[in-house]
């Protein structure tokens, strides 16, 4: 291993050993068990190495490391007497936990900790030493390491993808007559390189390779945060088996998912996007180098819908009576850290009427909007892309399905059903072809811990977006289905420059939900002069009661992206509870974004995103990747000392407040609808300076209606009031009906409500 890592560090360790080896495919095949809250199956990977794993295992070995550095002697698991499978009576339909669970591994034998694994059976010594079998082959072992957290692994195998019928076409040779890990390995390799066109036949292979018979279990190992693996003889990367089956559960108390309830009162469990991301729900490699391809077999009571990240509308098959099984798999590369599960009694929501807008959403491309559609190979690694598929171009809005309790259709019939065909319309005219074919929204239960989630092909809501006006509905879904380029079609080669996510998302949301109103400019400008001035409120707070250290958007500078010879690395702050509830990347990001629009003007700079989109979908990119292409595209008038270096350190690289994102607030002026609010927060301390008791009666203020976001920005002012006596609040709540809005306004109610409370009553 590269570094003992302290578990109590605000650091999130990445320890998959990805510059070895890397995972291109995952096959899950799952069982939800409500009652003892576990999700319990197999996993199998299948990888690639390539040459320059084979230089980096042949030539740079890391050292065999223990706690007293002392070489320890592995043995060998007892041998599996799983019986033998006829390779001629195989069939594809044997399900994965039809094997045996034989040897040492047989039973979850863990300790307090839960974590089970059989080189400790097989020699006595303690799970903290990374040791391999020097004394019999004279150099140690190659040491596959995943990411694994919270789960009892029962079980490592490799598989045996030679006895799968007709696999032969995946090799040179008309007949397998001897069977060798070269060419289990052969066969794998093969698989993993096969053309986009033959994705179907691929997926088949998957599957059926996936259910083939165990040949040999292997060591392993768990610790803290991962999952050691080893095959005694195998010293390179190119040796270590290329197929491998994990038997494992996960624990009820696991950070992957919650098990809870919905507002209907009925058990679900889903992925909330936790800090350690999916490493509780399976061992994987998870930093985002290794993107890979997964399909899922899913097993739950009949009663339960089962949504996941995956290109098909999957519909359940009964399996016996009061069990249904679901199955989705995904074709285009992504890290594993996006994969999304949600098993429950969701109700799929339908619109009373069928709207225009539902109908098929395909039409010509106008003559501004041809540079939607760049000619040219992509330069992804090779998958399915819809951006060469000139249907999936011109598709405005993509098949969609909205998912809730029963208890929330009202709302969602109300709301939700009717902004999603204009917001996926209004982000296809900005950015063009939508990355993924389809996208199912689920409004999630009330713990869920923020506004939405963006996955492949699904959202996740809260249900407070439903309440109030369809204002924060509508920013929410747009902020959520711009994350569809960036984040997922566009993602961050280093998780510490989250504003290539999150700054975008923000920026984009306020384009996409002007024109899905179908505002004209000015609106649309005044709409987002206006948020503007609510966002710069929040920044200047944020800046005065966060830690300082936690407000750079590089933190780690020059040595962005580097990660240790063997490919681990740690997210800086990744565990740190405060960074839940921050918001720099989202505001910073936005402000440098917003500031590069305007050095641009508007069309200049959304034609040169469309570029980029089409240029970079389907990878991973770091920000001089974003900058030094935009800065390619300025006219050479319009730079005005803009350079990466310059950007780098006013805005990414330092904390607190970025110089021209100062200057350009103390010079500018107000727009109208902030000028407004400013004369009712006037209106306001007036009347919350009167005394309690007046000598005459005096004319009764008359309050201007406000916007959603005029109504935020008034509130967040008058937080910075020292009081707020009960008078005040009890007209507030009258003149606005602030326990009928929106969460923001809410959130902001409340906040005043407790500044109103004396010390100890909060």
């Amino acid at each position: 291993m590269d570094t003992k890592l302290d578990p109590s560090r605000d650091d999130l360790p990445l320890m998959a050993n990805t510059s070895h080896i890397l995972v291109k495919h995952y096959v899950l095949d799952l069982d939800v068990d409500f009652e003892s809250q576990i999700i319990e199956g197999t996993i199998v990977l299948f990888f690639e190495s390539g040459n320059r794993f084979q230089k980096q295992s042949g030539s740079t070995k890391e050292p065999c490391r223990s706690e007293s550095n002392e070489a320890c002697r592995f043995r060998m698991p007892e041998p599996c007497h799983s019986p033998v499978t006829d390779t001629r009576t195989f069939s594809s339909k044997t399900r994965s936990n039809d094997f045996t669970i034989c040897g040492k591994g047989e039973k979850d034998t863990s300790g307090k900790d839960g974590n089970h694994d059989n080189w400790e059976q097989a020699s006595g010594i303690s799970s903290s030493k990374y040791c391999c079998d020097t004394g019999n082959h004279g150099s140690e072992d190659f040491l596959l390491v995943l990411d694994c957290c919270d789960l009892s692994v029962l079980k490592v195998e490799e598989v045996d993808v030679a006895a799968v019928p007709g696999i032969e076409k995946l090799t040179r040779s008309p007949k397998l007559t001897v069977v060798s890990e070269e060419l289990r390995n052969q066969i794998v390799c093969e698989l993993v390189t096969l053309p986009a066109d033959r994705w179907r036949e691929q997926l088949d292979y998957y599957a059926r390779c996936s259910q083939a018979p165990g040949c040999g279990e292997l060591l392993f190992d768990t610790d803290t945060w991962s999952l050691q693996i080893r095959k005694t003889g195998a010293q390179t990367a190119t040796d270590f088996p290329h197929a491998i089956r994990i038997r494992y559960s996960t624990k009820p108390q696991g950070r992957s998912v919650t098990w809870t309830s919905d507002q209907s009162g009925r058990p679900c469990v889903y992925t909330m996007g936790s800090p350690i991301n999916n490493r509780a729900l399976f061992p994987c490699q998870e930093p985002p180098v290794a993107m890979s391809t997964w399909q899922a077999t899913v097993r739950a009571a009949a009663s339960f819908v089962v949504l996941m990240s995956g290109e098909n509308s999957a519909k359940p098959t009964q399996l016996r009576e009061g069990c249904s099984s679901w199955h989705y798999y995904v074709t285009m590369p992504m890290p594993a850290s996006t994969f999304t599960i949600a098993v429950g009694s969701w109700t799929e929501m339908k619109p009373e009427t069928c709207s225009s807008n539902d109908l098929a959403a395909e039409r010509s491309l106008s003559p501004s909007e041809a540079d939607f559609r760049y000619v040219g190979i992509c330069g992804h690694m090779e998958y399915p892309c819809r951006f060469q598929n000139p249907s999936a171009t011109t598709q405005e809005i993509i098949p969609h399905r909205v998912f809730a309790p029963v208890c929330l259709k009202a709302a969602c019939q109300e709301t939700l059903l009717q902004l999603v065909p204009p917001c996926l319309s209004a982000a296809h005219r900005v950015l063009g072809t939508h990355p993924f074919s389809r996208l199912d929204i689920l409004i999630v239960p009330g713990n869920f811990p923020s506004l939405g989630m963006a996955s492949p092909h699904i959202i996740f809501l809260s249900q407070s977006v439903l309440t109030g006006n369809s204002h924060l509905c509508g920013t929410r879904l747009c902020h959520e289905i711009a994350h569809a380029w960036f984040g997922l079609a566009i993602g961050a080669r280093d998780w510490t420059e989250e504003w290539l996510s999150e700054g975008f998302a923000t920026h984009l949301e306020d384009v996409f939900w002007a024109k899905a109103q179908q505002l004209d400019p000015h609106e649309a400008q005044e709409q987002q002069e206006l948020k503007a001035c609510l966002r710069w409120c929040r920044l200047q707070d944020e800046v005065r009661n966060s830690p300082e250290e936690m407000q750079v958007l590089r933190p780690n500078k020059e040595k962005t992206g580097h990660v240790s010879d063997s490919g681990s690395s740690v997210v800086k702050h990744g565990l740190n509870p405060e960074k839940v509830f921050m918001q720099v990347h989202y505001l910073k990001g936005y402000f440098l974004l917003r500031f590069l629009a305007q050095r641009l003007g508007d069309d200049t700079y959304f034609a040169f995103l469309r570029k980029f989109v089409h240029t970079f979908h389907g990878q991973l990119i770091l920000s001089q990747d974003f900058l030094q292409m935009l800065l390619e595209n300025i006219p050479e008038e319009k730079r005005l000392e803009l350079s990466v270096e310059n950007i780098f350190r006013d805005w990414l690289e330092s904390s607190g407040i970025p110089q021209p994102l100062q200057r350009e607030r103390q010079a500018g002026a107000e727009c109208g609808l902030a000028r407004q609010v400013s004369v009712e927060v006037e209106k306001w301390i007036r009347m919350n300076r009167r005394p309690r008791k007046r000598k005459r009666r005096e004319t009764e203020q008359v309050f201007e209606k406000l916007l959603p976001d005029q109504l935020v920005l008034l509130l967040e002012h008058l937080l910075e009031q020292k009081t707020l006596n009960p008078r005040t609040l009890q007209s507030l709540e009258r003149a606005y009906r602030l326990t009928q809005q929106d969460a923001e306004g809410e959130a902001a109610h409340r906040a005043e409500h407790r500044r109103s409370l004396p010390s100890g009553k909060q």
